[in-house]
């Protein structure tokens, strides 16, 4: 629905999203074939230090269904399988792990006019139990998430968030942790001509009353090229070169200095997306 919240996961996602996504200090390939069929093949790997890991994963949409299965080098398979409109306003989703056979879980979200309900349940004797809700609208939300382990009675998490959008910045104040640690994140569409963003998260822990911040910004240097950067208060400082090299291929260069750790040398990563 286009007046509802978004889901508690989404809220401070903007500004977590500028500050982190892409950021990759190994050497990573993708590669992703899309069909006419509705099935979608996609294949990752992935170099760090000197191991490689890698998976295969397959993508089939049919109608409101969707089945997700992918295999990784250690022949673990994950499975998910999504059904929309079930019921009006709800999407269900079913996923496992083979070999582990406690993998199991039950996802479900309903959304109504001004509240979003996310739930999960293990499908296991000893279930872990999940829980989140937002109340407001697009613009204004305010949510909670819980957790709960049956297995040892006890609560794994309990979260509580607030968020302000508008079109060209979001805010954000969540409480996480169980309650130990308070962020705020912001988000700005300085220029949209020309595809600057600003965004900062501010950090403070109780228990030990320490605060720490991240800076990043996102500019578009040409409809096909993006330069991200990124600092904190620990000393790191970060860039992103980012290239769309053909339609949907992406060619990134990461890099990352730690002023305060001289003596570590500088990091760098490598990504290509491929989608032909």
């Amino acid at each position: 629905m286009g007046s509802s919240p978004a889901p508690f996961s989404d809220i401070g996602k903007k500004a977590r999203d500028l500050l982190t996504k892409d950021y990759n200090f190994d050497q990573k390939f993708t590669l992703s074939v899309v069909g006419s069929t509705g099935l979608g093949l996609t294949a990752n790997g992935l170099k760090k230090d000197q191991i490689f890991v890698g998976d295969i994963n397959t993508l089939y949409k049919s109608g409101n269904t969707t089945v997700d299965v992918k295999v990784d080098t250690y022949s673990n398979v994950s499975t998910k399988v999504t059904r929309t409109d079930i019921l009006p306003n709800t999407k269900i989703a079913c996923s496992f792990k083979i070999p582990d056979h406690k993998s199991g879980k039950l996802d479900v979200q309903y959304l109504l006019p001004h509240a979003a309900i996310d739930s999960s349940i293990g499908l296991n004797p000893a279930p872990l139990l999940e829980l989140s809700a937002t109340i407001g609208s697009k613009d204004l939300s305010l949510g909670g998430e819980i957790g709960f382990d049956t297995a040892s009675s006890l609560f794994t998490k309990y979260n509580a968030g607030i968020s302000f959008n508008k079109p060209d910045f979001s805010a954000a104040l969540l409480l996480t942790d169980k309650g130990q640690t308070l962020k705020a994140t912001y988000i700005h569409d300085v220029k949209s001509s020309s595809g600057t963003t600003v965004a900062a998260e501010l950090t403070h822990r109780f228990s030990t009353l320490e605060n720490s911040f991240t800076l990043g910004s996102a500019h578009s240097i040409d409809p096909h090229t993006v330069v991200k950067t990124r600092f904190s208060n620990s000393g790191k400082a970060a860039l992103i070169w980012q290239r769309e090299w053909r339609p949907k291929s992406l060619i990134t260069f990461s890099g990352e200095y730690h002023s305060k750790a001289s003596s570590a040398a500088p990091k760098f990563g490598l990504a290509l997306a491929l989608k032909p």
